[in-house]
Parts: C-alpha cells; sequence; structure tokens
C-alpha cells in the first residue's frame, strides 16, 4: 500500500501473437500497463497476456 491507500487496479487480456510480441508488450507498457503474466490460450494453442494498472481517480 501506498501512505496507506489500498490501490484499485484495472485489468486487460490480449492474445500474444508470436512474431510481434515485443511491440505488442512494448505498447502496452507505453500505455502504463504492467505485464502479470503470460498464460497457453483457452483453446490450447497461442499466448494470452494479462496486464494491470493502477485505476484513474
Amino acid at each position: 500500500m501506498m501512505g496507506g491507500m489500498r490501490i484499485a487496479w484495472e485489468y486487460a487480456t490480449t492474445p500474444l501473437l508470436i512474431h510481434n510480441t515485443k511491440a505488442i508488450l512494448d505498447t502496452w507498457g507505453a500505455d502504463g500497463w504492467e505485464l502479470v503474466t503470460i498464460v497457453t490460450g483457452p483453446d490450447g494453442n497461442g499466448l494470452v497476456a494479462y496486464f494491470k494498472r493502477p485505476q484513474e481517480a
């Protein structure tokens, strides 16, 4: 906690294209999103990235 206040987070997910992974992650990072994890997609193929960032007040 920062200064005793709770942080409210917003979350997002996006599929990752293997041939363009760095560009996708760089774009989300530039928009203030922090990568939390990358997991296999729900169909067993591909990857899905999970991001978070503090909600704006």
